[in-house]
């Protein structure tokens, strides 16, 4: 049955939009030198992957419709590197999502890469590495698209800002990754700091063995991140999580905000004191500069569903003008929302719907259903997280290679399970089974409906926790969430929305929950959808999705020359 068929006045909205911004395209350049260099963000010096020296990078800002070519030049010595853009679809450009192993061969020490792709969709997305673990270490930004002009959003403002925010640790990335690896298991374990716009506050005192690699008087440490704001007018702030661990709240003292865009697309306006973020959301919220002008506030991040009493909050001055915005504000931060009250999370994300003149119509019924188990697994002594009880090894060849030119020894050819043992399986258990590592590949009918249904299931420790899951080449509409177990059959009709969905990239998983989704398989290519948390991905926790690879055009040289790639042109 096709879709119900969307309002004119959206339609026209819509064309006009599109060729506005196709009429008036701008090409942005930038050249980036990818390196390690000395950093203290949080006054503890380490290694971090800069761009051109800085980490975060620079925020890349264009307008919708706009073709952005970034020259990356990977000057990490010993270390390759690819980068991913975060929420942006590469319609028609599948090579550029950045995905070493997936789209991609990875850059190597020494070698240049150009990405090219079209920014098509307002909102605000995000930049990472996405190689191996090396998002940890540093290389992420933000990336703004504005409307083109002549087009007006559902909310005005008079100014803006952006708030990116991270977990940090000391230990490197080789460190993390090493022991995630090794038997017995080692976990990372909770981040040392929380970030914002690159700036932690680490107290160097607390170190068991005082170092000089920590000195709370690093000029680049002493202050917070900076928020500058005149009295009476309205900001717009652009949020993004690239944490590696931790799902966060954030707030801003004595001020509420309103929601209006999530990943990308206009959500139906909520107030909130406190917003939940996950890794690789983002969100615009307004606020109004209407507190007291005479004095500074605290911008705070806190860690929520982990336990990290260790990790300090991270901090940022929201500083009225005519004050001296380096002064600390007059009041203790708060220590935001129980980090263990999953419920009101739950309910937040029950509150994100569409804005009401913005609605992308909901197919009424999916092609096909994948329900995905994740499990915690011992496999030959290693821990790994699996779905449906495989473990997903990245290929030395790129898939989207070896599925363009048939390359069928490159992955595994038998395909994965399409569900589980949905009545059989306890959820509050371990998993009973040891499962497997493998490089499956689900094929979807190009142009089909797919609907995904996410459970979450207890850990080896027989604890339940966050994971927020992003897919990579399309937006979905987030159906509903639920508690327990899935049920196929009542779930299905009784708590699933198809009136006015929001869509979204990246979606929380919640514990001991389920989460549903539904995207159109209209994107040529190879797309991977995985947990965002960068341990998890790592030990496994995802599936690639292939649709159309036979339409996709002639694939650059560039992105080949590793595994069966080599050679071919």
């Amino acid at each position: 049955m096709l879709p119900p068929a969307p309002r004119p006045l959206l339609v026209a909205a819509a064309v006009l939009w599109f060729c506005l911004a196709v009429t008036n395209a701008k090409v942005h350049h930038y050249d980036w030198d990818i390196s390690y260099q000395h950093k203290s963000p949080d006054c503890f010096e380490k290694l971090a992957v800069t761009v051109n020296g800085e980490a975060p990078g620079p925020t890349i800002r264009a307008t919708q419709g706009d073709t952005i070519v970034v020259t990356v030049n990977n000057k990490l010595e010993t270390e390759n590197t690819a980068i991913h853009w975060h929420g942006i679809r590469q319609i028609d450009t599948p090579w550029a999502d950045g995905v070493a192993g997936v789209t991609q061969c990875p850059i190597l020490p020494g070698e240049t890469f150009t990405y090219k792709f079209v920014v098509d969709r307002a909102g605000t997305y995000l930049y990472h590495a996405h190689y191996g673990m090396q998002r940890v270490a540093g290389l992420n930004g933000m990336i703004v698209v504005t409307v083109p002009d002549g087009i007006r959003e559902p909310f005005t403002y008079d100014e803006e800002h952006t708030v990116l925010l991270q977990d940090w640790w000391h230990k490197s990335v080789y460190d993390q990754a090493t022991g995630l690896s090794a038997k017995p298991f080692v976990f990372v374990g909770e981040p040392q700091s929380l970030l914002i716009n690159g700036r932690g506050m680490f107290n160097c005192s607390n170190l068991a063995t005082p170092t000089g690699s920590c000195n709370n008087s690093r000029p680049d440490c002493t202050l917070p991140a900076l928020f500058s704001i005149v009295p009476g007018k309205t900001y717009l702030l652009r949020l993004g999580s690239l944490t590696s661990l931790s799902s966060l709240s954030f707030e801003i003292e004595g001020h509420s905000m309103t929601v209006v865009e999530a990943d990308g697309h206009y959500v139906r306006p909520f107030v909130v004191r406190s917003l939940f973020i996950y890794s690789g959301e983002t969100y615009s919220v307004l606020f109004k500069a209407d507190q007291d002008p005479r004095r500074n506030y605290w911008a705070t991040s806190h860690i929520v569903g982990r336990n990290a009493t260790m990790t300090p909050s991270g901090k940022a001055v929201v500083s009225y003008a005519g004050n001296d915005p380096r002064k600390t504000p007059p009041t203790v931060p708060t220590n935001g929302p129980a980090w263990d009250n999953t419920a009101i999370r739950v309910e937040q994300s029950k509150s994100i719907l569409a804005h009401p003149g913005y609605v992308v119509p909901v197919p009424v019924r999916a092609d096909r259903t994948l329900l995905l188990l994740n499990t915690q697994n011992n496999i030959d002594g290693h821990i790994k997280w699996t779905i449906n009880g495989v473990s997903l090894h990245f290929p030395a060849t790129p898939y989207l290679v070896s599925m363009k030119h048939g390359l069928t020894d490159a992955y595994d050819q038998r395909p994965p399970l399409d569900t589980y043992d949905h009545r059989g399986h306890d959820i509050s258990a371990p998993a009973p089974t040891n499962g497997t590592i493998g490089s499956p590949v689900y094929r979807l009918a190009f142009d089909s409906v797919v609907d995904v249904v996410l459970q979450n299931s207890n850990m080896l420790n027989n604890q339940s926790e966050t994971h927020p899951w992003h897919l990579h080449g399309h937006d979905f509409w987030v159906l509903g969430h639920g508690d327990g177990k899935f049920d196929p059959t009542a779930d299905a009709w009784r708590l699933l929305n198809v009136k006015d969905p929001i869509m979204k990239n990246t979606v929380p998983l919640h514990p001991d929950g389920w989460t549903a989704i539904r995207f159109h398989a209209n994107n040529p290519g190879v797309w991977l959808f995985h947990c965002h948390v960068e341990a998890h991905v790592f030990m496994g926790m995802g599936v690639v999705f292939e649709e159309g690879v036979e339409s996709v055009g002639r694939l650059p040289s560039s992105i080949m020359g590793c595994g069966h790639s080599k050679g071919l042109h």
